[in-house]
C-alpha cells in the first residue's frame, strides 16, 4: 500500500517537483519512498511495507529495466497469476504483488486487467514504447487522479500532490460545487479543482506521444435471476464471502478489522477471527449515536479485543480542517469524521484493517431499496395523472401526514433518486447559490444509468446508481482517505470481483423481502453470527450534529462561518442563515444541509483561503 505520483513529458524541472509531490503525500507511505527520472518521464512512490517487506521497494523494474512501475493497493491473486507468468517463462526477482504486475503487463497488455483481482491504483512507464499505462480498480477502492497541463500528463494517488506542479494554476470549479449540494459529495469526473480529473473505476488510461486515451475495461452491471434457489444462493454467498475475507487476510503484518454494530462489519469479524477490532462512538444522547455497546458484544463473541473511543464534541469539530485536507474534495458525510477517529485508533496497533464497505450496495442493504415496494399502488396510474398530482402537490405549502409519500409515489424514479443522498433539489439549489452560479440538475448526471438500466427492477436500478456514484464518491472515498491520512491500509473483502460475480445475479426476494433488506445476505450471516445481529436494521454510523446544530455555541460557529466573505462569494447567505434557524429553533431537520455547507467552506478555506496546508 502506498501513495504514486508522476509526470509524463518533458520537463526540467522533474527532480524537484516530483520530490514535493512525494513530499505531499508522505502519509500514504511512511516506511520509504524511492522515485524514477528519465528524460520523458518522473514517477514518484510512497511505501507502506505491508507485503513482501525487504523486497517490495519501488518504483519496480523488470529484468532489462524497459518497463517500470509505481503502484498503490494490494492484487490478491498474485500468488497464482506468478505462476502462470513463471508457466510461461517470466523470472520473478522477488515475491510481491508488484512484480507480478509488470510480467502481468509484458505478456497481456491491456487485458492483463482482466486477470487481476484486487484493489489498485498503477502507471507503468513503457520505455520502449514511450508510453504511460495507468489503471483504476473495478470498483473505485484506490484513487488515481491526473490532469493535462502544458503538454504533460500529471498523475497521483491524491489531488494535493498535483498541485505541487507549478505550472498547476489552482482554480475551483463551481460547476462541482452546484452538483455537490445535491450529491453531498464530489460526483463529477472533473474534481473541484478546474482540470484535475478522476480516472473512473475501471478504467484505464494510455499516454503516448502528447495524447491521452481513457477507456474502460468493467463495468459493475446487475444481471438479477428471475426465479432462483433461495438455499443455493445463501450456500454461494458463505462460501464466495468466506473465500474472498481470507484471501484479503494475505499479508506479512497483523491484519485487525473495523467493527460497528451492524452485520457487515460483524460477519466480517466472525468469519475472519482477528485478534483485534476497532469502534468508536458519541455520547450524546444517552448513547443513541454509538454502537460501542453492540461492538463489544459481537467482539466478545467472535474471540477479539474490542479497542473503543469515546469522540467529544470538541475533538469531532476541531479535526474539521485536517479531515477536508485529506479528503481533497469536499465531502459533507459526518461519518468521515468519525472515520478518521476510528482510523487513527486502529492505526496505534496495526497497518492494516478490513471493514464493510460494499455489501449494501452489492446485496440491497439501504433500506431505500424497499421504497420500489412501498410505491407500487402507484405503479397503476398513467403518467400524466401522476405529474398533474405531484405538481399540486408541490404547489400546496401545507404539510400533512403522507404528502412526501404521495410526492415520491408520482415522480419517477430517474427524478427522485441520485442516490443515498439527495440535498439539495434544483429550485432549492437556486436558492441556496449566487445567481453567477448556476443550480445544475444532478439527472444530467445519472441519465446515462438510468438509460443503460431500463429494463432492470427499480431496486437493480438504484443500486446501480450507487454504483456508479454513492459507493465511489462517498463510501470509498472517505474510506481511503481517512484510513491513509493515518498509514493506515483498509481492505473491503466485500468489494471483491468474485463476490461481486455471486452478488450481481442476486434475485429481487433475495434481496428485498417484506420489510428485510438484504435478505439472502443476512441469511448466510446466520450461519456464524447471533440471530438478532444478522437481522439487525441498518444504522449507518450516526453522528449526533443534528443535536449539535441546536447547541449556541455550534450554532455561533457555523453562522459566522455562513455570513464570512468567503461564503458571500458562492451562496446566498439569507437562505442559509433561514435554515439553520428553522433548524435551531426545531421546525425543520436542516442538519444534512446545513452540513454540506459549512464543510464546503472549511474545505475552501483549507485549498483557497489564507491556510493551504495542514
Amino acid at each position: 500500500m502506498c501513495g504514486i505520483c508522476g509526470i509524463a513529458g518533458k520537463y526540467d524541472k522533474q527532480k524537484p517537483v516530483i520530490e514535493n509531490m512525494m513530499k505531499s503525500i508522505y502519509h500514504r507511505g511512511p516506511d520509504g519512498g524511492g522515485n524514477y527520472i528519465d528524460e520523458d518521464v518522473a514517477l514518484g512512490f510512497r511505501r507502506l511495507s505491508i507485503i513482501d517487506l525487504d523486497c517490495g521497494n519501488q518504483p519496480m523494474f523488470n529484468e532489462t529495466g524497459e518497463v517500470v512501475i509505481v503502484f498503490n493497493g494490494e492484487i490478491y491473486n498474485y500468488q497464482e497469476l506468478t505462476k502462470e507468468l513463471q508457466a510461461k517463462g517470466h523470472v520473478f526477482e522477488n515475491h510481491s504483488d508488484t512484480e507480478c504486475l509488470i510480467h502481468a503487463y509484458e505478456e497481456y497488455h491491456e487485458k492483463m486487467l482482466k486477470k487481476l483481482r484486487g484493489m489498485f491504483g498503477f502507471a507503468i512507464w513503457d520505455s520502449k514504447e514511450k508510453t504511460l499505462f495507468a489503471a483504476r480498480d473495478f470498483f473505485g477502492i484506490k484513487p488515481f487522479y491526473y490532469a493535462e497541463i502544458n503538454g504533460n500528463l500529471v498523475f497521483a494517488s491524491e489531488i494535493k500532490a498535483i498541485l505541487e506542479y507549478p505550472e498547476y494554476k489552482r482554480e475551483l470549479n463551481e460547476k462541482a460545487l452546484s452538483h455537490y449540494l445535491s450529491f453531498q459529495y464530489s460526483a463529477m469526473d472533473e474534481t473541484f479543482f478546474k482540470g484535475i480529473y478522476k480516472l473512473n473505476p475501471g478504467c484505464c488510461l494510455k499516454y503516448k506521444d502528447g495524447k491521452l486515451k481513457v477507456s474502460r475495461y468493467f463495468d459493475p452491471t446487475l444481471v438479477p435471476e428471475k426465479h432462483q434457489d433461495e438455499k443455493a444462493i445463501v450456500e454461494e454467498i458463505k462460501e464466495r464471502v468466506a473465500e474472498s475475507i481470507e484471501a484479503h487476510k494475505i499479508s506479512d503484518v497483523e491484519v485487525g478489522s473495523l467493527l460497528s454494530g451492524g452485520v457487515d462489519s460483524n460477519y466480517i469479524a466472525a468469519q475472519g477471527h482477528f485478534q483485534n477490532t476497532f469502534t468508536v462512538g458519541f455520547a450524546e444522547d444517552n448513547g443513541r449515536y454509538s454502537e460501542m455497546e453492540r461492538a463489544r458484544e459481537i467482539a466478545d463473541y467472535a474471540g477479539s479485543t474490542c479497542h473503543q473511543k469515546v469522540i467529544t464534541p470538541e475533538e469531532y469539530w476541531a479535526v474539521l480542517p485536517k479531515v477536508q485536507y485529506h479528503m481533497d474534495e469536499p465531502l459533507a458525510d459526518p461519518s468521515a469524521v468519525a472515520l478518521w477517529f476510528v482510523d487513527e485508533l486502529a492505526a496505534s496497533k496495526l497497518k492494516v484493517v478490513m471493514s464493510g464497505e460494499g455489501a449494501d450496495e452489492l446485496f440491497g442493504g439501504y433500506v431505500i431499496y424497499h421504497e420500489p415496494v412501498s410505491l407500487r399502488p402507484f405503479k397503476v396510474l398513467p403518467a400524466g395523472l401522476k405529474k398533474k398530482i405531484k405538481e399540486k402537490l408541490e404547489d400546496n405549502k401545507k404539510n400533512f401526514k403522507g404528502k412526501n409519500y404521495l410526492i415520491r409515489g408520482c415522480t419517477p424514479i430517474e427524478e427522485r433518486f441520485i442516490g443515498n443522498a439527495y440535498l439539495f433539489h434544483p429550485k432549492e439549489k437556486a436558492k441556496v447559490l449566487k445567481s453567477s452560479i448556476p443550480a445544475e440538475d444532478p439527472k444530467t448526471l445519472t441519465a446515462a444509468c438510468y438509460q443503460k438500466t431500463r429494463k432492470l427492477d427499480d431496486t437493480a436500478r438504484m443500486q446501480y446508481i450507487d454504483l456508479k456514484f454513492w459507493l465511489i464518491g462517498d463510501i470509498l472515498q472517505k474510506a481511503d482517505k481517512m484510513s491513509m491520512a493515518h498509514s493506515l491500509e483498509t481492505r473491503v473483502p466485500y468489494l471483491d470481483i468474485e463476490v461481486y460475480k455471486t452478488a450481481r445475479k442476486l434475485s429481487f426476494d433475495n434481496k428485498i423481502r417484506k420489510t428485510q433488506t438484504k435478505y439472502a445476505f443476512r441469511e448466510a450471516a446466520h450461519s456464524i453470527l447471533p440471530e438478532q445481529v444478522a437481522t439487525r436494521k441498518k444504522l449507518g454510523f450516526p453522528v449526533p450534529t443534528r443535536v449539535w446544530l441546536k447547541e449556541k455555541k455550534y450554532y455561533d460557529k457555523v453562522r459566522a462561518a455562513f455570513e464570512s466573505e468567503a461564503s458571500k462569494k458562492f451562496f446566498q447567505t439569507d437562505y442559509l442563515i433561514r435554515l439553520m434557524d428553522d433548524h435551531y429553533n426545531g421546525l425543520a431537520d436542516n442538519s444534512r444541509k446545513i452540513w454540506a455547507v459549512y464543510t464546503f467552506l472549511v474545505w475552501y478555506d483549507v485549498y483557497f483561503g489564507e491556510q493551504q496546508s495542514a
